[in-house]
């Protein structure tokens, strides 16, 4: 509890920022009290200041009043700081009209918390962001907090009530900018504009999400006769967007109304019509989920990252810098393709370089000159996470802080591989750490990125006594067949934390399969021996032998290890399985053959599957039975030797035959 002092008609204001300090999820409450300890005013959860409240009253005698603080539950605890500010200055709730032109100077209306209005004519500066924070300032003080409104160049419209149907509705441009207040329940706002068949435009509402107005918008396009051309709710959170192409020449009508049909003096909004252009945006992926990514890179060393891009509207190559970069530091990057939305960036730093940092401009740009668009960093931070990590308050920067720190004592490099990893194929990727004379922790290894299709261990490390270790990885059958850059990020204890390393940028070259296999069902008994036969069909040509082996059979069956050498012009392979009998019976659908091509000195490794092998139980011996001497078949030739084997089918046959020649 606070208490103050205030005359007969004094305003007294009180703003609470708690939330918005961004120490943890503390949901406030503020209310001001007479001397009898009765309610005067209260707020909660103010859509203006987010979480955050504030109110206002007008003193109604000479006297004390009292400023009531808590949390909005009773609940609370030691990090639950809060800035309460208490006095006379202004505090409004909404502004009209809520943007303009860059060094534009714009008569604007305030709408104070208890409904007050004034207005004052503000000059906006040429160089602001899009999203220009307005404090408003009065001889009583200046308001703690500022109102939101945008700086675009766009002319501007102002409703002017009433403005509640089509006869009526406020004429604008297009493009332009449209600015009001929903008044009061169920009040709608139209406004008019013309244009051209086929004109494209952007339709979108400024509300909730910018000036934090308390107005969930509903959005229509009509033309003259009340039809609808399009409508939207809620496109990008509580805020509506549509795009607008006209059907035909003529006015059309632009409505607005709030979803639940509520009102009031705060519910201001801002509709902007704007011609369709390309946007680029970029970001830096979260190494860690939820934190965002800085850019600390230890002397004579490297770190990377990976870096997105969100195009609209456009497409194409696009080309990355970093302007302003701490002295010492470098930055490698690759052209970012037009099939991709992301890009590993690689950074490092010389040796001799002093210890500073810098908060750096990523600007992307189109390969395309005649693409007229530059993008820049947006990355999110958020300061205070609600349930299920909703983010209730965080900071949207557009710069990134990089710096450089003091030298670790390791480094790592990859062992660039000498063949590509094949479709359905694998490979070990060698990596190599350098230490400094004493340090023997654990490296923690992990590829900063997979290509498409390309799988890899995250889990492995090099040992405190080691200085290299293999990184599995994989690829499916989808893979993307080009050479791909990669990096490995190194992780150890040091120093009482933990430093991050990263590799140079080695290159992995995806292929296609060397090889298609057609596996041939196979069939046998236990304690018998039966033969699988698999096609081979040759994609890829290849110089010299390659060994092909089967494998994933069942329990207590078994193939010779050595498995079969092929050429490119072998057609088929035939493996031989000698089953025992404590196999047991079924149908076994996993085996697989791994074809292995020496190039370079290093494996080309495949493996493709599946075939399938069915294990029986023979037959019981039949009971002899008393049978007419049979005349004595003619002797047939034995049948000529063949190196193919039988199919399952042709195997049925030839048993048949035999039992039937045996008289069975």
């Amino acid at each position: 509890y606070f208490v103050v002092e205030a005359k007969q008609g004094d305003r007294i204001v009180a703003e609470l920022e708690g939330l918005r300090l961004g120490y943890t999820f503390f949901d406030p409450y503020v209310a001001i009290l007479n001397e009898d300890r009765f309610e005067l005013a209260r707020s909660d959860d103010a859509s203006l200041l987010w979480q955050d409240c504030y109110c206002a009253v007008e003193a109604p005698k000479d006297g004390k009043y009292i400023v009531q603080v808590r949390e909005s539950a009773y609940g609370g605890n030691g990090a639950s700081h809060y800035r309460l500010h208490v006095g006379t200055f202004p505090r409004p709730a909404a502004v009209i009209p809520a943007g303009g032109r860059p060094g534009e100077t714009v008569q604007v209306r305030w709408i104070g918390g208890m409904g007050n209005e004034w207005t004052e004519n503000v000059t906006l500066p040429t160089d602001a962001p899009t999203e220009y924070a307005l404090f408003a300032q009065t001889p009583q003080g200046i308001a703690p907090s500022p109102n939101m409104v945008r700086v675009i160049d766009l002319q501007n419209a102002v409703e002017a009530e009433p403005n509640n149907d089509r006869t009526v509705a406020t004429a604008a441009t297009a493009p332009g900018a449209m600015n009001g207040v929903i008044q009061e329940p169920d009040d709608v706002d139209y406004f008019k504009f013309t244009a051209t068949k086929g004109q494209v435009f952007d339709i979108r509402v400024y509300a909730r999400n910018t000036l934090r107005s308390p107005l969930d918008a509903v959005l229509y396009v009509q033309r003259a006769n009340g039809g609808n051309v399009g409508s939207n709710d809620d496109s990008a959170g509580p805020d509506s967007y549509l795009r607008f192409t006209a059907p035909e020449d003529g006015e059309f009508f632009v409505m607005i109304r709030d979803h639940l049909n509520n009102g009031g003096p705060h519910f201001a909004y801002r509709i902007e019509l704007t011609p369709v252009a390309p946007k680029l945006t970029l970001g830096v992926a979260e190494k860690v989920r939820y934190i965002p990514t800085i850019m600390p890179v230890p002397k004579g060393n490297r770190v990377a990252m990976l870096l997105n891009a969100a195009r609209a509207d456009f497409g194409g190559e696009l080309n990355v810098n970093f302007e302003g970069l701490p002295a010492g530091m470098t930055v490698e990057t690759i052209p970012m393709a037009a099939d991709r939305t992301d890009i590993p960036v690689l950074v490092s730093v010389a040796p001799d370089a002093a210890n500073s940092g810098a908060l750096v401009d990523v600007v992307g740009r189109p390969a395309d000159e005649n693409i007229k668009v530059v993008g820049h960093l947006n990355q999110r931070s958020m300061l205070v996470r609600g349930q299920n990590n909703r983010d209730v308050w965080g900071h949207d920067a557009q710069r990134l802080a990089m710096s450089v720190a003091d030298a670790v004592p390791f480094s790592i490099e990859i062992v660039q591989p000498q063949v590509p990893i094949v479709r359905n194929g694998s490979m070990n990727l060698k990596v190599v750490a350098k230490r400094d004379e004493g340090f023997n922790a654990p490296i923690r290894l992990q590829m900063l990125y997979n290509p498409p299709g390309i799988g890899s261990s995250g889990s492995v490390s090099i040992a405190g006594d080691q200085t290299e270790a293999l990184i599995p990885v994989t690829a499916n059958n989808g893979a993307t067949i080009k050479s791909w850059p990669i990096i490995v990020m190194a992780q150890a204890a040091h120093a009482g934390g933990t430093v991050e390393v990263a590799s140079q940028i080695a290159q992995l070259e995806v292929a296609d399969s060397p090889f298609g296999f057609t596996f041939q069902k196979a069939a046998g008994e236990l304690k018998q021996e039966t033969a699988v036969a698999v096609e081979l069909e040759v994609k890829t040509e290849f110089e010299g032998e390659a060994k092909i082996e089967l494998l994933g059979l069942p329990a207590n069956t078994a193939t010779p290890p050595e498995g079969k050498v092929v050429t490119k012009e072998t057609t088929q392979v035939v493996f031989p399985v000698t089953i025992d009998e404590s196999a047991r019976p079924g149908v076994y659908k996993s085996l697989v053959c791994r074809a292995t091509i020496m190039k370079n000195g290093e494996p080309i490794v495949m493996t493709l599957g599946t075939g399938e092998l069915r294990v029986d139980k023979p037959l019981p011996p039949k009971v002899a039975t008393t049978q007419p001497a049979a005349k004595p078949a003619e002797a047939k030739p034995a049948p000529m030797p063949t190196e193919k084997p039988l199919s399952r089918l042709e195997q049925l046959r030839l048993e048949k035959q035999q039992a039937e020649a045996a008289g069975g």
